[in-house]
């Protein structure tokens, strides 16, 4: 079986944004050179789960309209770690000594203070990583840049990175394409 991780296109969002959960949309020309590549490069048979987060299923309706046989599925578990407080703040504005504090504790302490803790990104993500494997169909995710950490440390066996350095650094532009087995 193989999972397509499919990172959505550039966001309308200034540089350097701090915007995980931020439901903003992506670029309309980015959106759609994305479907055309993945239009051409999936196989055929594959179930679809999408973020629920605009730039995300801009670019499902697009991926459709050119595969009018995808039927997406929108799939909350798929949606991008939420930031708390730094939502919208630039990254280089947040304060070191909050980030370190997140850093110390990675798994357990909300980002932002109020935001989301890995160990939630990871349950939700491994609840969604569960069911694609247990269903034995190949499958596309469209998604975000966390969501597709989580599914790689899920695929090498890690359930929950102890450590902020045991979570991916793997660079995942604008619409890259993992694919999993």
């Amino acid at each position: 079986m193989k999972l397509w991780l499919v990172r959505h296109a550039e966001p309308l969002a200034a540089a350097g944004l701090c915007y995980g959960s931020t439901d903003l949309p992506a670029h309309t020309l980015a959106t759609r050179q994305v479907a055309e590549r993945l239009a051409t490069q999936l196989p055929p048979g594959l179930s679809l789960q999408v973020s629920p987060l605009l730039r995300c299923r801009q670019l499902a309706v697009a991926l459709q309209a050119r595969r009018p046989g995808l039927i997406a599925a929108i799939d909350p578990r798929l949606r991008e770690l939420h930031f708390g407080a730094w939502e919208g703040v630039r990254w280089a504005d947040i304060d070191r000594a909050e980030f370190d504090v997140w850093l110390a504790d990675f798994a357990e302490v909300p980002p932002g203070g109020n935001g989301e803790p890995v160990r939630a990104l990871m349950a939700r993500v491994a609840a969604a990583w569960d069911a694609w494997r247990a269903g034995g169909r190949d499958a596309v995710w469209i998604t975000h840049a966390g969501v597709m950490r989580a599914a790689l440390l899920l695929s090498r066996g890690m359930r929950l990175p102890a450590r902020a350095r045991d979570w991916p650094g793997d660079v995942l532009p604008f619409g890259e394409v993992l694919t999993l087995e």
